[in-house]
């Protein structure tokens, strides 16, 4: 009798699709790939408005602007998984902007208003956060917001790296193995 594996998200959140963080992501594919079925996306990928915060949301559990179909897939795409692994770079201190979007437009599915719309319990999130400096608070201030929606969709936070002095593409190189060794606890 098979065993059937469970399902990974790898989100790269940088609009940028080949540099340091695209590669954190292939790596940590690769870590991946033979323990679950892995599904590796980037939210560029997407095109979708900003939230026009008009509420209307929290009335009906659902977006009323015209892509919010878009949104829905990428939530499909959590509701698939098991495992959701965020990948973020540091855009002045924070996510990049268009991961930010995504969060925003998140909000028919944030817990913090009745009705919301659910993604299937018992997802664990993971965090890597990458910034050019040596500032590892900054790092950490990724993953807080990162941490912060997975806590909004009721995606349990299981863990998180930060990486410093992450620049470019071949900056990931010498941290190969550090990234290595938090993939093998997911």
């Amino acid at each position: 009798m098979s065993v059937e594996m469970m399902n990974a998200l790898i989100i790269n959140c940088s609009p940028v699709r080949t540099g340091a963080t695209a590669e954190i992501t292939k790596i940590a594919e690769e870590q991946l790939s033979g323990r679950y079925n892995v599904r590796n996306i980037c939210i560029d990928d997407y095109a979708f408005a900003f939230c026009r915060g008009c509420r209307a949301c929290h009335k009906t559990a659902e977006c009323v602007m015209s892509d919010a179909a878009v949104i829905r897939s990428i939530l499909k795409e959590f509701d698939d998984a098991d495992v959701i692994l965020a990948v973020s770079p540091s855009y002045w201190a924070d996510v990049p902007g268009q991961f930010k979007a995504f969060i925003d437009r998140c909000t028919p599915w944030c817990n913090t208003h009745e009705p919301h719309a659910t993604i299937k319990p018992g997802k664990k999130g993971y965090a890597i956060a990458l910034r050019t400096g040596p500032n590892m608070p900054e790092c950490q201030r990724i993953i807080g917001s990162i941490e912060h929606f997975y806590g909004h969709l009721e995606i349990e936070c299981k863990g998180h790296l930060g990486l410093t002095s992450v620049e470019y593409k071949e900056d990931v190189e010498p941290r190969r193995q550090e990234i290595i060794d938090f993939v093998k606890g997911i």
